[in-house]
Formats: structure tokens, sequence, C-alpha cells
């Protein structure tokens, strides 16, 4: 008899796209299973369609309702963007698999034949991330930015007619959702991106222990070391505070690349930082206090 599951998911042509890959990683590693999709409608859905969402603030709200189905028991587990999660997880949940991340960088996507450095000022770029819009200043501090809501097709389309000069999308949404080669898009490889850009997590139930060696198969050892240490960095900056930040984390054979962008939470004394991090977990987590320490002097207003 198969073992049926409930899969927990937003509704959005993106998140269901993701969710349906995770369903055939799952039935192809264990065929005797029988995922059902539930579709929920979270808070930041209900936000994005008022245009009330700020993306570096209000992401959290992607996935309130399908942690409190979680608990609920009214699905088994759920599939997020691990850019979405809180700093830290509802007391009872844990993340029992992150799969191989995808691209983690931003696109900077432009009418066809364009090129960033050709958009004439002042140029409209649609994003509402302060923490992109704090980051191309830095080298196009002429532009203007303007908001940018809905899923992907809708953005796209607000830049084919006109409405932006250009848009700043996540590259690894693109790639899922088969447009990266049907788009103008330039690698922003100077920003640094948010954390756990790219990267899928699967949420369950730290009681369900029978779940565990489901996900085993789907877990990548790799992405699931450089995600948690953007996490740990993020919590350790206190993830909740909403200030516009990024980190991106890049293994070596003993240590850890760890780039990273803050700015306070007026978006004013940005800093850009890069430090190498020790793998080994005692050290790590003392070098990532130091790091903290560094980057709240660095961006504490000059007297």
């Amino acid at each position: 008899m198969a073992t049926k599951l409930k899969l927990g998911t937003r509704g959005s042509k993106l998140a269901l796209v993701q969710a349906e890959w995770v369903r055939a990683q799952l039935l192809s590693a264990h065929p005797g299973l029988d995922i059902d999709l539930v579709v929920i409608k979270t808070s930041g859905d209900r936000a994005s369609q008022l245009g009330i969402f700020d993306e570096d603030r209000t992401k959290a709200l992607f996935v309130k309702e399908i942690e409190e189905a979680l608990l609920l028991g009214e699905i088994d587990f759920g599939v997020h963007s691990t850019k979405d999660l809180p700093a830290d997880l509802p007391s009872g949940l844990e993340i029992v698999a992150y799969p191989i991340r995808e691209s983690p960088w931003d696109v900077m996507v432009l009418p066809r034949g364009k090129k960033m450095a050709e958009l004439s000022s002042p140029a409209l770029i649609g994003t509402s991330s302060l923490r992109r819009q704090l980051q191309l200043r830095r080298f196009r501090p002429d532009v203007q930015f303007a908001p940018s809501h809905g899923n992907v097709d809708t953005r796209l389309k607000k830049l084919e007619s006109g409405e932006f000069s250009a848009l700043v999308l996540a590259e690894a949404g693109l790639k899922r959702l088969g447009l990266r080669n049907q788009v103008n898009a330039e690698v922003c490889r100077e920003m640094v991106p948010a954390p756990g850009q790219g990267a899928l997590a699967v949420e369950a139930r730290i009681d369900r222990s029978d779940l565990k060696p489901i996900f085993s198969s789907l877990d990548h050892p790799e992405t699931r070391r450089q995600v948690e240490a953007e996490r740990i960095l993020m919590r350790l900056l206190g993830g909740g505070c909403r200030v516009p930040f990024g980190a991106l984390a890049e293994l070596g054979t003993q240590e850890i690349r760890m780039a990273v962008f803050w700015c306070d939470p007026a978006g004013k004394n940005p800093i850009f930082l890069q430090e190498k991090i020790s793998l080994e977990p005692k050290k790590m987590l003392l070098e990532m206090k130091n790091l903290v320490k560094r980057i709240r002097e660095e961006s504490s207003p000059k007297k």
C-alpha cells in the first residue's frame, strides 16, 4: 500500500513548479509514495496582491500559513524558497532537506538588445527590494526605482510594455520557470544575494521521524552547509529586525568564503565585507560572532 503524504505549497506559478519538482524527485527515489499537493494562500500572497509587500522586510509572510498547517497536522511537509524563511523556525519544525541549490545570483533583465551600461539616465528599475536598490546604486547612482509586484510573468510583461527600463529578478526563478534563455539578462555578481537565495527548503515537524529516511535522498550536503552558514549569520545579526541584508557562502576545502552586505534599518551606512570562516562548528560560531561585531562597528554612524 502506498504511503500517502500531503505537500503544502503556495499557489504561484513558481511555487507550484518548485513543489512539483520536489514531488517528482521524491517519487523517483521512492516509487511507493503517493504525494498530493495542497495549495495554501499565505499572508505574503495577500500583501503582494494589495501592493503593500516589501520584498526584504515581509517575505517571511510567504511561509506563515504553511508552517501553521504543518503544526496542525493538515499537511506532512512544505516546500519553500529558502530566502523566504524567517531566521528562527517555529518550535516543533525543522528543515529536513535542502535540495541542490540553483543559481544564487540576481540578474538585471533588460529589453532585447540592451545592456545595463547602455541604460539612459534616469532609468526606472523595477524592484521592491531595498537590498537590491542600495547595491545597484553603487555602480548606477543615477537610476530610479519603482515597486515591482506580482509573479514573474506579470513583471516581464511590464518590462515589455515599457513600464520599467529594467527589472531585477532572482536568476533561479527564471531558470526554474524555463525563462532564462528567453530573456535578455545580465548576472549581477557585484551584488550580494539574499541568504538562501536559489535554494529550496523542505520543512516538516520534528516529531515526524518516519519522514526522515524519505527526505535523506533529497538533501544536498554542500547546499545545506552553505545555506546554514548564511542563516546562522542572519540569526546572529537579528534576522527579525528587518534590515537590508545579503549573505553568500562559498565552500572551500576547510573554510567558507562569506560575502556580506548590510546596512542600518533606514538604508544608510551600507557596508560590504568578505571574510573566511572555519568549517569546524565551534570555530565557525566564534568567527561568525566576530564577523557580526565587525559588521555592527563598521555600519555604525561615524561621529
